[in-house]
């Protein structure tokens, strides 16, 4: 059985960002002193790298049976044949193609995504996007775990 895992990390140009915000944030505190100007800074940075870090914490995982992508959590029971979607395709499918009933787990800063069909009749999403780096690494996972 093969087990798949995957962390969609924000890129390290946000992470420069966040510390641009910063040092914006502690210019416009500097005309009211050295220590407004430093607090501001440290709280700039500090709640921009949460924000970057908050939204570069989803998981994408295949454990004990089912599919963990951030919140949801599917059984591959559940799911049908995945579709490796490569950097086109996957503009596609989260722009015109897209439905918005599915489910999407989109990271912009990721161009590969994988798109699996949801399979059980009594849940009205049609199928699961998601965002990855490996996409034909978690289709064969899925597969694997199915078979």
């Amino acid at each position: 059985m093969q087990s798949y895992e995957e962390r969609l990390t924000a890129p390290r140009s946000w992470w420069i960002i966040a510390a641009l915000i910063g040092v914006a944030l502690g210019l416009i505190m500097l005309p009211l002193g050295p220590l407004p100007m430093l607090g501001g800074m440290i709280g700039g940075v500090a709640l921009a790298g949460a924000a970057v870090s908050s939204y570069g914490s989803a998981r994408i995982r295949v454990v004990a049976g089912s599919l963990v992508a951030a919140d949801a959590r599917i059984p591959v029971e559940a799911l049908g044949a995945p579709e490796v979607l490569d950097a086109g395709e996957a503009v596609a499918w989260r722009t015109y193609k897209a439905d918005p009933r599915a489910h999407l787990l989109l990271r912009s800063y990721i161009p590969t995504a994988l798109r699996v069909e949801i399979t059980d009749p009594a849940d009205p999403t049609p199928y699961i996007y998601l965002s990855t780096r490996d996409p034909e690494g978690l289709a064969a996972a899925l597969t694997a775990v199915r078979a």
